[in-house]
């Protein structure tokens, strides 16, 4: 009973301190979309990522509710912070949702001009200009967040010495009438919604070489986690260099509760209590443990055996992979073997998928016999307006002409066309997009029609299949060629695909590249099926995997191809832009909608 009573005390008390309004509330995935694409309009960097922000320390005077509740001394801000731009889960400062949303759009731009380092009051001073100057149409939202966040500050008269001046700094700057360059930080004032904070640095793990390092990085999902960003210092872990030893030092009392090793390897321990310990740190101080979490990688990701793996075609070939610490390739670094199913039982496609590919080749054919439109033309069907208006502006300049070439004409134009399809293999595949169904089986459901809707076609293409373990083994799964036709064998093989291993996407994209930029049709398509991020055991994580991929299917474009994507990641939209573009990559929200997105996307590359 105490408990309860004291739990329900511990609530009250809190809500009454906090005194927000909850209606107003604006979450962060409601507004991710936006925030990137003006970030980046902006100017901010393609690579940065935009991530959910914790808890930051701040000062300022308390009520006295909040120190009944002792709170107000944190509270989530956002952070500008190397390659991350974390920002908070939900904002509901304001009373008014619009304000609310128009506080995560000033932040997105703000971010994009503020400069990580320096002055903390200068700094935003600076890029306040900047962000104003880019986005005129900002200056009116801007005028009335800092209307709503004057209002919320505290008196500068009721504060003493440092507090003070800090605040009177603060506000001095939000209404624009200058400040001087005071050594403070957001720790220092009351919270400031409409500034991030600037951490001193983020932590840096020592090296790791061998095996130690391809088994830590496993893509084993941990039993607690959390998406915040949270500030770190990496630290080295002393404790141990004398242990009959116990120096004491009063003044450290206080920072021993903020020390705690995030790299265990042991299973037992329970990582909900050290999650916990995290939440309440201003910072976290990082520290090897020297131990390998080898125990952590599953046997079933190792290789098989030759006896039982896939028929292997042809001797492998090497491919370069991107290195975005020294800008530049590293030359023969990943080894791509292709293979092909050692045992493909035959496959007879169930009467519903039949039907659907039925559908889709109708589609195909119709967009096939559709004629073509011919700009510049002296005479046809339409007028071009881009072509009108060039034309009437060009007259001013020179003798007209009595048949401009300002015309649209319906041509019947010969197609040109050939197709690679990649489609990720990896383990992640394994989960269950639906009840009945996993990624795999929609994946290889969508294989299996669009090859009976592009072998009704006529027009050139081929299907392959990868995953990876470590840059020296890059399977890919041959299931149709292009010099193949389309029928029992090819089927048997897209029905014999399993998941397994791990995405080097950089590498098989390279590989389809070439097979691709051999053909010598006009229009190349290269579609890509995936899951999820690009990962591997060695170190192909984080910024390093995607910005391989992103120089692959930039190599692509130079080679004259189309790339793009379909994935069912629901995280997509974080990673993608940066990778294909803001046009070149679908989402697919439901599963089971994935033939039809991949033919709209097919018609839509392909129509004339």
């Amino acid at each position: 009973m105490e408990e309860w009573v004291g739990r329900q005390w511990h609530r009250f008390i809190t809500r009454a301190a906090d005194g927000r309004a909850s209606r107003a509330t604006v979450r962060l995935d409601e507004m991710q979309r936006a925030i990137g694409l003006l970030f980046r309009a902006g100017g901010g960097g393609a690579g940065v990522r935009i991530a959910p922000a914790g808890t930051s320390r701040v000062g300022g005077a308390r009520g006295l509710l909040q120190r009944l509740a002792g709170s107000g001394t944190h509270a989530v801000l956002g952070q500008r912070q190397g390659d991350v731009l974390a920002l908070p889960p939900e904002i509901g400062v304001f009373d008014d949702a619009a304000l609310n949303r128009a506080l995560y759009l000033w932040l997105a731009a703000l971010a994009a001009h503020l400069e990580p380092g320096g002055d903390w009051l200068a700094s935003h001073v600076a890029a306040t200009r900047a962000a104003l100057a880019a986005f005129p149409g900002l200056r009116p939202r801007y005028g009335q967040l800092c209307a709503a966040q004057l209002a919320q500050r505290p008196d500068p008269g009721r504060l003493r010495g440092r507090a003070a001046e800090a605040e009177r700094a603060v506000q001095r700057a939000l209404r624009g009438e200058g400040t001087l360059s005071l050594p403070i930080t957001h720790a220092d004032v009351a919270p400031l919604w409409l500034w991030l904070t600037l951490p001193p640095g983020a932590a840096a793990a020592p090296a790791r070489t061998g095996a130690a390092q391809e088994a830590s990085s496993a893509h084993q999902p941990p039993s607690a986690s959390d998406p915040r960003r949270r500030a770190a210092q990496a630290v080295n872990d002393e404790r141990h260099a004398a242990p009959l030893v116990m120096f004491f030092r009063a003044e450290s009392i206080l920072s021993w509760s903020e020390f705690t090793r995030v790299n265990r390897a042991d299973d037992d321990e329970d990582d909900g209590n050290a999650l916990a310990a995290a939440n309440d740190m201003d910072e976290l101080a990082i520290a090897p443990d020297g131990r390998s979490a080898a125990s952590r990688v599953k046997f079933d990701l190792d290789l098989p055996s030759a006896a039982q793996d896939d028929l292997p075609l042809g001797p492998g070939e090497r491919y370069p992979e991107w290195s975005h610490r020294r800008q530049a390739l590293l030359p023969d670094h990943c080894a791509v073997q292709r293979y092909v199913a050692r045992e493909a039982a035959p496959y007879t496609p169930p009467p519903a998928l039949r039907a659907v590919a039925r559908r889709m080749r109708r589609r195909l054919e119709a967009l096939r016999a559709a004629p073509g439109r011919a700009r510049g033309r002296t005479e046809g069907e339409e007028i071009d307006l881009d072509a009108w208006v060039r034309h009437t502006v060009d007259a001013g300049q020179g003798p007209r002409t009595d048949a401009p070439p300002v015309f649209v004409q319906r041509v019947r134009a010969e197609r040109s066309l050939a197709t690679l399809l990649l489609a990720d293999l990896s383990l992640s595949t394994d989960a269950y997009a639906t009840p009945d169904a996993r990624v795999i089986d929609v994946i290889r459901d969508a294989l299996q029609v669009f090859g009976e809707a592009l072998a009704a076609s006529g027009d050139a293409f081929e299907m392959l299949g990868f995953s990876s373990v470590r840059r020296h083994h890059v399977r890919i799964q041959h299931l149709k060629g292009f010099n193949e036709p389309w029928g029992p064998a090819a089927q048997a093989r897209v029905n014999a695909i399993k998941p397994g291993y791990y995405t080097r996407m950089g590498a098989a994209l390279r590989h389809a590249t070439a097979r691709l930029a051999a053909r010598g049709e006009r229009q190349r398509l290269l579609l890509i099926l995936t899951d999820g991020k690009p990962n591997d055991l060695d170190a192909y994580e984080g910024r390093h995997g995607l910005e391989d991929t992103r120089h692959a299917v930039r190599a692509a474009r130079a080679a004259g191809l189309t790339p793009f994507c379909v994935t069912i990641d629901a995280a997509a939209h974080d990673y993608l832009p940066h990778l294909f573009g803001s046009q070149g990559y679908a989402l697919v929200h439901r599963p089971q909608d994935l033939v039809r997105r991949l033919a709209a996307a097919y018609a839509g590359l392909t129509r004339p």
